[in-house]
């Protein structure tokens, strides 16, 4: 750290950023890699509602943005200190760097989540899906009987019941509502 000593002022506290900012940025890294860096050291204990959550996965005051913005700030000005001699023309510079280091986190997180797929099951989405019948459907609303629905990649077992005449095993028919209970409208094909 005696090399500090000889510095103009602004370029040590560029310095004294920068090298514990450094240190907390590659123990993050190593953190994500081992898959224990994702939850920003917020740990919460109650019940909710998370679903909306996922669709608003990039928080602007965070922990790991402020690391983001210190490292491309803290570096920037280091690396431009001879080659921009005036102090606020660098710490202009070196800030816009530091947002740009946010958005650039903000872009790689966005097309990281387009990679990932929800394949959560849910009944309205079977709505006009073509089915399989596997035991068959009593007709006239008067029982259930089985049908296979592929929807995401998976094959659900579901019961159904029909509103005109029996459909035997084998057929082929189309969801047309959901009535309580998750019970199954279809109609043959």
């Amino acid at each position: 750290m005696e090399f500090l000593s000889a510095l103009p002022p602004e370029l040590k506290l560029f310095w004294y950023i920068a090298i514990p900012v450094s240190l907390i940025f590659c123990i993050q890294t190593i953190l994500t890699f081992i898959g224990s860096g994702g939850s920003d050291g917020l740990e919460a204990d109650f019940d909710g509602d998370l679903d909306v959550a996922g669709e608003a996965p990039f928080q602007l005051f965070s922990f790991r943005n402020l690391i983001n913005f210190l490292l491309g700030f803290s570096w920037t000005g280091i690396s431009f200190a001879k080659l921009i001699p005036n102090t606020s023309l660098l710490i202009l510079v070196s800030l816009i760097v530091g947002f740009g280091f946010i958005y650039f986190f903000f872009i790689i997180i966005r097309q990281i989540q387009k990679l990932g797929e929800d394949n959560t099951f849910r009944a309205e989405k079977t709505i006009n899906q073509i089915a399989d019948v596997y035991l068959s459907i009593p007709g006239n609303m008067q029982g259930k009987g089985k049908i296979m629905v592929s929807l995401n990649g998976s094959v659900r077992e579901l019961d159904a019941m029909t509103e005109h005449k029996k459909i035997e095993t084998n057929a082929t028919v189309r969801i047309k509502k959901i009535e309580s209970g998750n019970i199954f409208i279809v109609e043959k094909l």
